[in-house]
């Protein structure tokens, strides 16, 4: 599939020497950023942040200010 992007001119020179650089094609240069970004991406998403539990007596019925859950978090 093709498609166009507008590239400023010191980044397209920049891309252009590395994939020289690298002895690649620009095409296979850019393909290959790309796939690497959007892997980095699906890696982050990936990754899950455990948050501190509050344990209740009665699970759901639990109501806490702002100022209460700074307290516990503390």
């Amino acid at each position: 599939m093709r498609t166009t992007i507008d590239v400023p001119d010191p980044v397209f020179r920049k891309m252009k020497a590395t994939a020289a650089l690298r002895g690649v094609s620009l095409k296979d240069f850019l393909l290959s950023a790309v796939e690497h970004e959007m892997a980095k991406k699906a890696a982050e998403k990936s990754y899950q942040v455990r948050l501190p539990l509050i344990r209740s007596k009665r699970p759901g019925t639990l109501n806490l200010t702002n100022a209460e859950i700074e307290d516990l978090l503390a």
